[in-house]
């Protein structure tokens, strides 16, 4: 930690010998709209997805979506509820796996904070879950979100 600020490190290319668990959060106010923040560094920089990251030891999944809808853009919110999970792997040009992340996504309803951006979220905006209007997003995002609005809906 370097002035109170967590680096973020990734696996590098040919060095990831296992998947990374992570956790993220589709957080939606009473009209409906979800918190999306581009991303500042690889696998999906300057992407549109849902706030989250890595699960730290001693934590659990929710746990870390929270602490990591915290650290990222300033939004507290209560999980209502599990998502799905999400995989994503890259492989580099030899066909090696670069980066693999298991992401346990999960649904919650906002209870304050405004976004703001940071460190790891290059942008911040309350959309509309069913309209993206072309934004360039991570490969899986609209699936997820279509599913966590249900939840959020069945609250």
């Amino acid at each position: 930690m370097a002035d109170g600020l967590r680096v973020l490190t990734f696996p590098q290319p040919a060095k990831a010998a296992r998947p990374v668990l992570a956790a993220s959060v589709a957080v939606f106010r009473a009209d409906g709209k979800v918190l999306l923040a581009t991303r500042t560094s690889p696998p999906a920089s300057d992407v549109w997805s849902l706030p989250g990251g890595k699960v730290e030891s001693g934590e659990t999944l929710a746990q870390a979506a929270l602490r990591e809808l915290d650290e990222e853009v300033g939004v507290s919110a209560h999980v209502i509820g599990f998502n799905r999970h999400v995989e994503i792997i890259h492989r580099d040009a030899d066909d090696k796996v670069a980066h693999h992340f298991v992401v346990a996504s999960f649904v919650a309803e906002w209870t304050g904070g405004e976004p703001r951006t940071g460190p790891e979220a290059g942008a911040v905006m309350w959309a509309d879950p069913f309209n993206l209007g072309g934004l360039a997003t991570t490969r899986q995002l609209g699936d997820v979100l279509r599913a966590a609005h249900t939840i959020w809906l069945a609250r």
